[in-house]
């Protein structure tokens, strides 16, 4: 994402200088936030410190963001597995959920701790190689994020608003999935293009020097922050809105039918959690975003003595974005929640049950006849209705098991004597679509 230096200047280059020195100096560290700054000048002799940390700070500093890298990356890859190798798993949104994961992963594993290190010692100890790949990819990641987000919004408007038109198909999936990359990658390039490393006296740094200077960097990084994060939310505000509406507005008049029911709280459970997962980013990134507006506007902001401390705690806010999705993902899905179950079962404290292990499996019918019974088995329930050739016992049977229902509005169909009474799950569900499946 936009990442910025905290003693960017727009004027002089050599104005951040008098802060620079052995190490905790983030004004050394504009590659380290992803954003371009001036290019420095000369070093001058005898140039003091005043961001150097005590070792304890430093202590819980590098555990905080240890901790982050640690469950945003194991976290994400768990989700991936469990998208991509069940395949009940492999919905529409579902996919967009495993870029979302992919982008968060990268972010938290190949940006986090380069950023938070440099952050702390000012001095590149990665090559150039690295320096240009270190102010390319948080842009490029954080864009693919917001907008796999943005992409789901839309698709669960279509599916709610209008369920009558075409959904996305795998292929168009996978097409949508591609523009977004490409889009970032084009929205970052500049950022790889102008990186540079300059070796200085007791020190390597890495940054963007932009060929007219501070206003150009300005301009570009407000711009990268309309783009990704105020435009998607917008529309993403709008879209779920409306999509709440539907859903939470009312129900049909008269219509009864448990399939409807169940289909429309699972609706409500799937739009929720995204509703959650996309203001925990928006609540995460804000604060950054300030403080990125802020030092700009009033330069003096950037001299006084607890920033370095205002910027671990944003950027560290910002990059814990990265680990809070999985974490959603367990609490308010049983799917996901039995997949973790599975991912972790070697854990003593984890048990998976017969229910869990049902629910990652694919949903099949398998109607059969074994004597005078017809047997209708589904993965997650099986319900034996007697024949009626079996006299008394299959007629009593049939009232308890297999009370028929009219039809409605809501896709319900009578249901015959010899059919089994299912209870079914929304995304099991024959009359749910494709992509309101979560």
């Amino acid at each position: 994402m936009a990442l910025v230096p905290v003693n960017w200047t727009g004027a002089a280059d050599t104005e951040w200088l008098p802060l620079l020195g052995p190490a905790g100096n983030l004004s050394a560290a504009p590659a380290a936030r992803g954003l371009p700054s001036p290019a420095p000048s000369h070093p001058r002799a005898n140039l003091t410190n005043q961001f150097v940390q005590p070792p304890w700070r430093i202590a819980l500093w590098s555990l905080a963001y240890g901790a982050v890298v640690a469950v945003a990356v194991s976290g994400n890859l768990v989700v991936i597995w469990i998208v991509l190798a069940h395949k009940r798993m492999r919905t529409v949104t579902n996919y967009f959920l495993v870029n979302l994961a992919f982008s968060d992963a990268s972010t938290a594993a190949f940006n986090t701790l380069v950023n938070f290190i440099y952050a702390l010692h000012s001095e590149w100890y990665f090559g150039a190689n690295y320096c240009r790949f270190q102010n390319f990819f948080p842009i490029t990641a954080v864009f693919a994020s917001i907008y796999s987000m943005t992409a789901i919004a839309v698709d669960r408007y279509m599916a709610i608003i209008d369920p009558l038109k075409p959904r996305l198909s795998a292929t168009a999936t996978k097409i949508v999935i591609g523009s977004i990359w490409i889009l970032a990658f084009l929205l970052a390039f500049p950022q790889c293009l102008y990186s540079k490393t300059k070796v200085m006296p007791g020190r390597t740094l890495c940054y963007v020097q932009w060929p007219e200077g501070p206003k150009q960097h300005f301009t570009y990084h407000v711009v990268v922050i309309v783009l990704v994060y105020c435009f998607p939310l917008l529309v993403m505000g709008i879209t779920y809105t409306m999509v709440g509406i539907t859903l939470w507005g009312g129900e049909i008049p008269g219509d009864t039918c448990d399939k409807y029911h169940e289909q429309l709280k699972a609706k409500r459970k799937v739009v929720k959690m995204m509703i959650i997962v996309v203001v925990t980013f928006a609540v995460c990134w804000l604060p950054y975003h300030v403080y990125f507006i802020l030092t700009a506007v009033y330069q003096q902001l950037n001299r006084w003595r607890y920033i370095q401390q205002v910027y671990l705690a944003s950027f560290w806010l910002a990059m814990s974005s990265t680990m809070y999705n999985p974490l959603i993902y367990c609490c308010l899905n049983k799917r996901f929640r039995a997949g973790f179950k599975r991912a972790f079962r070697w854990c003593p404290f984890i048990e998976v049950s017969s229910y869990d292990e049902l629910e990652l499996k694919a949903t099949r019918f398998h109607p059969t006849r074994h004597g005078s019974l017809y047997t209708v088995t589904r993965m997650e329930s099986m319900t034996v209705v007697p024949d009626p050739g079996d006299a008394d016992h299959a007629t009593s049977s049939r009232k308890k098991r297999a009370t028929p229902r009219d039809s409605n509005v809501s896709g319900c169909s009578r249901r015959d004597s010899k059919s089994a009474s299912t209870t079914s799950s929304f995304v099991g569900s024959p009359c749910a679509p494709v992509g309101a499946r979560s």
